[in-house]
């Protein structure tokens, strides 16, 4: 028994030593860690108050902060990074570079409302965290940390394998090619509808999620979103929550939305709705139901800055009214 005991130790042992000094996952994982690294470095060089976009891949898609920031008149950053990257871990990285007088742009997708705990703490965000950002891991939740220690499996250590000689052969990663790049605001950029030609019969059929009002308010995303607004009033920095955008034809259903705007309303903070909802037609979509194309991108960009820039007399008075 002893010497079955140690030879499981010896196993978990270097299980975890393999995936957090050795193993890596420098195309997949490493493209997120870059962008994440991106924009909290732009948010750390800019001086005095800011726009800061976090969602998923909805926000640098679908969002165009080199066309909010003069419309605000602030700088802006897009740091919306993808739906499986954990909103706890981005807040994590954020609260230390929000300042009063900041404001926070939510457009959240409404699947991370609804994100059950234990695929949340499972997600890319977790490995990253192992290989190379332990500084964050040891600021978690013990249960976030154990579930870091073992979020990777064979499967993965096989991708690290290949990733790994992929990138010291000189791969050089097609992507950008295909669907465009980012540009220094942390938006997506060149995601033209002619490059999305080959995805408009994928997007013709596509069939959008939407979480019922119920899984929305038992959803372990909102919980993350509750405490964060909450941190973020008694930091003075204000939060605007807003709506991901989607297709037409395939709208929040009515319980759904109210169980959003509840989340937001419930702690005093704003809400923008623009007159459209977000919805756009299936046409308008580069390649997913949650990524416009770059023409539809800027529109939506010069409303969601308009409006923003007509909300902020209220968020400055809601401001006012809390420290009085």
């Amino acid at each position: 028994m002893r010497r079955l005991l140690l030879c499981c130790a010896a196993s978990v042992t270097l299980y975890v030593t393999a995936f957090a000094c050795v193993l890596d996952r420098p195309l997949s994982l490493g493209a997120l860690r870059t962008r994440i690294e991106a924009g909290l470095a732009r948010g750390t060089a800019i001086r005095g108050s800011k726009l800061v976009i976090l969602a998923g891949s909805n926000g640098p898609y679908s969002h165009r902060c080199e066309i909010i920031e003069p419309l605000l008149g602030r700088p802006c950053v897009n740091a919306g990074i993808a739906v499986g990257v954990g909103l706890d871990y981005l807040f994590t990285r954020w609260k230390p570079l929000l300042h009063p007088g900041d404001i926070v742009y939510l457009p959240l997708e409404e699947a991370q409302y609804s994100r059950p705990r234990a695929t949340a703490e499972l997600g890319p965000d977790a490995a990253i965290m192992l290989r190379h950002d332990r500084t964050t891991l040891w600021m978690m939740p013990t249960r976030r940390q154990i579930a870091a220690l073992f979020a990777s499996d064979l499967r993965g250590a096989v991708m690290s394998v290949i990733e790994t000689a992929l990138e010291d052969g000189g791969f050089q990663d097609p992507r950008a090619a295909a669907t465009g790049s980012f540009n220094v605001w942390g938006d997506h950029v060149g995601h033209t509808a002619i490059l999305g030609a080959g995805n408009r019969a994928a997007l013709s059929v596509a069939k959008p999620f939407h979480p019922s009002a119920a899984q929305i308010r038992a959803g372990y995303g909102s919980v993350l979103i509750t405490d964060f607004l909450a941190w973020a009033s008694a930091h003075n920095v204000m939060v605007v929550g807003g709506l991901p955008t989607g297709f037409a034809d395939s709208p929040i259903p009515g319980s759904s939305l109210d169980a959003i705007r509840a989340i937001y309303r419930d702690h005093n903070t704003s809400f923008l709705e623009l007159p459209n909802r977000s919805r756009y037609p299936r046409d308008a979509f580069f390649d997913t139901p949650d990524h416009l194309n770059e023409a539809t991108q800027i529109l939506h960009s010069i409303a969601v800055g308009l409006a923003l820039a007509r909300l902020r007399p209220h968020i400055t008075d809601r401001r006012s009214a809390r420290f009085r």
